[in-house]
């Protein structure tokens, strides 16, 4: 049985140091040009070079994704991005553009290319193509049901298969979406996407110009657009004996509590059903876990054929049962706690702490100290988003653990 990865999303520095300390196998991350997330925080070449010393140093692949589709005009740029990447030691580029694929084997002949799945590999004589092109892994689309997967995997020996596990689906095929740049000239296919079916619509009768009609779900209008959320650790079994070798986790655009969250909960799902396959199960805390996030609803996509009527969700607004209000920046030599805030919290205020393998303890805020300020702590005190606390915890607590509370108000 292969063992597969786990491939978590790192927008920015502080990404990449969560998807590490919640275990990550693998993560994937974009630079400043030619990816398909530009509005991320991204990195420079700089950073690349920091980033890559922090994954290798803790024994964590580390794939650039270079998958937008360049014009003409745009082919000078990359050829000079691709000659100044060549030195770094990335584990793999994710590409789509057999341009790009083209001219990354010439500049790079040694470099792993994985395909992305805005390249839509939906069968096994694409991937056997994909295969004689030099590419060494295929992120399988998303429309592909699980007995198509196990198809791909058996028919093209050698290939390696990575296939979605969780996150934001588009609904759009494979993510080709052409509504961004319809409505607001911002391409899709050249990582600008405003994500135009995340918004409200209203429905126009022909014979009626000028007249709009609401359809509501709820008092913020409608989100006919929305596809549900993927979600797939119910699957993990399936997945595993499909053969595929990556399980990845969508959301560069998405915050650490997503990362750290989502994260905790597949590795501890992976890590149990390779263990113990005949034994394992879904525990239902991994289910709570994931339903505190903010999603809009999930489905298991085209994994066992066309979703029909569970693939759009029609009540569409976001569901999140908690807040995320800080993260543990440094646990200190006198057992003191200094805490990044990132949502207004104050003292009496019930938190939960969370961290790796699923850890969780509950924690009544006391007495803390406001800095810089180091005066006395005051017990009716309030920290607000980007200020920095220091406190006391009853328990132990690692850097990269994060604070939550459960929400008072629906969502």
């Amino acid at each position: 049985m292969i063992k597969p990865e786990l491939l978590a999303p790192a927008g920015n520095r502080e990404k990449l140091a969560i998807a590490v300390h919640y275990g990550a196998d693998a993560v994937y991350f974009g630079g400043q040009s030619f990816g398909l997330r530009n509005m991320a925080d991204n990195f420079s070449l700089d950073e690349m070079k920091h980033a890559l010393d922090f994954c290798h140093d803790r024994g964590v692949k580390a794939y650039l994704t270079i998958n937008s589709y360049p014009r003409n005009e745009a082919l000078p740029e990359l050829e000079e991005y691709l000659t100044s990447l060549a030195p770094l030691p990335f584990d793999a580029y994710i590409v789509a553009d057999p341009g790009v694929v083209h001219l990354a084997r010439q500049i790079s002949p040694h470099r792993e290319l994985h395909l992305s799945t805005q390249a839509n590999t939906i069968n096994w004589r694409s991937a056997r193509f994909w295969q004689e092109q030099g590419v060494r892994r295929i992120n399988l689309a998303r429309e592909m049901t699980l007995d198509n997967i196990r198809e791909t995997v058996a028919q093209v020996p050698g290939m390696e298969f990575e296939a979605f596990v969780h996150g934001a689906l588009c609904i759009s095929y494979s993510g080709r979406c052409l509504i961004s740049s319809m409505l607001t000239g911002r391409d899709a296919n050249q990582g600008e996407c405003t994500h135009p079916c995340r918004w409200s619509y209203h429905l126009v009768e022909e014979s009626r110009p000028g007249e709009y009609f609401p359809v509501l779900e709820d008092q913020g209008g409608t989100f006919i657009f929305n596809s549900r959320d993927l979600c797939l650790v119910e699957q993990i079994p399936a997945l595993v004996e499909s053969g595929v070798h990556s399980l990845k986790i969508e959301g560069r655009m998405k915050g650490i509590n997503y990362v750290a969250s989502v994260l905790r909960v597949y590795r501890q799902a992976l890590d149990e059903y390779l263990d113990n396959p005949e034994g394992w199960h879904c525990r239902p805390q991994w289910l709570d876990e994931l339903a505190k996030l903010s999603h809009r609803g999930y489905t298991t996509g085209f994994l066992f054929g066309q979703p029909r009527n569970v693939g759009q969700e029609y009540q569409s607004a976001y569901i999140r049962s908690h807040d995320f209000v800080g993260v543990v920046h440094e646990v200190r030599s006198d057992g003191t706690v200094l805490i990044n805030v990132r949502n207004r919290i104050a003292s009496g205020e019930l938190l939960e702490v969370i961290g790796p393998k699923m850890a969780s303890n509950a924690l009544t805020l006391g007495q803390f100290l406001l800095l810089p300020d180091h005066g006395a702590a005051v017990p009716a005190a309030a920290a607000n988003p980007n200020q920095r606390i220091l406190l006391t915890v009853p328990f132990p607590v690692t850097a990269g653990d994060l604070l939550r509370r459960e929400k008072t108000t629906p969502a």
